[in-house]
């Protein structure tokens, strides 16, 4: 609770998975990853109970991508922390979150879970938007 004051930086690297030697390095010394864990980890020291992250994982190649998915969702589970992702990437939206609302020109065009969004989408908009997403079994199918 943000009562208990701010984390010391050793703990917060401890909940995002660095090591203490990130202390003494300077941004352009750390990767992607360890730059956007290091984000994580400025975030949480006051204690919030919501996050907002805006394109976490956008810059990161895919392997990178899954570890700082992983550890969005170890926070949110460990530290009770609400996150607000926003995203383009559908795959990641699906993979994160419980809930979802896919918005176009400013309004909601669907909300839900996102069980119930990714197979029963209402607007035409987030029916093209899925349609998009390539699907690589059904691409594989149709070549044998």
């Amino acid at each position: 609770d943000a009562a208990d004051g701010p984390r010391k930086p050793a703990d917060l690297l401890d909940i995002v998975g660095l090591s203490r030697a990130v202390l003494d390095q300077y941004p352009r010394e750390l990767s992607g990853g360890q730059c956007q864990r290091a984000s994580f980890a400025r975030a949480l020291a006051v204690h919030p109970r919501v996050l907002v992250a805006d394109e976490p994982v956008s810059a990161l190649d895919v392997s990178v991508q899954a570890r700082i998915l992983n550890l969005m969702r170890d926070l949110r589970r460990g530290l009770g922390l609400a996150v607000i992702l926003i995203a383009h990437d559908l795959a990641v939206v699906r993979n994160v979150c419980d809930r979802v609302c896919v918005m176009h020109k400013g309004l909601f065009a669907d909300a839900g879970t996102a069980d119930e969004v990714f197979a029963r989408p209402t607007s035409d908009y987030t029916k093209n938007l899925l349609a998009a997403v390539p699907d690589v079994a059904r691409e594989l199918a149709k070549r044998i």
